[in-house]
C-alpha cells in the first residue's frame, strides 16, 4: 500500500513567492492593495496563503493572457 502525498491547503510566503515568482515583499503590498489573495494569520507573527486562492489567482492571469 502505497500513501499518497497530498499538497498542503495551505502555502508558506516562500512557496507563494516560488509559485508566482514575485518577492514575499511585493505579494504583502498586492494583498493589502486587494490585487493577491490575502494571508490568513495561523499564529503569533505566522501567516500562510490560502493555496486554492493563489492557484486560482495564477489561473486567472494565465487566463487574461491568452484571451487576447
Amino acid at each position: 500500500m502505497t500513501a499518497e502525498i497530498t499538497p498542503s491547503r495551505l502555502m508558506s510566503p516562500n512557496e507563494a513567492s516560488f509559485a508566482t515568482t514575485m518577492s514575499k515583499t511585493l505579494l504583502a503590498k498586492m494583498a493589502k492593495e486587494g490585487a493577491f489573495p490575502p494571508p490568513l494569520l495561523i499564529g503569533v507573527k505566522r501567516i500562510a496563503y490560502v493555496r486554492a486562492e493563489v492557484e486560482g489567482w495564477i489561473e486567472t492571469r494565465i487566463a487574461a493572457r491568452t484571451a487576447h
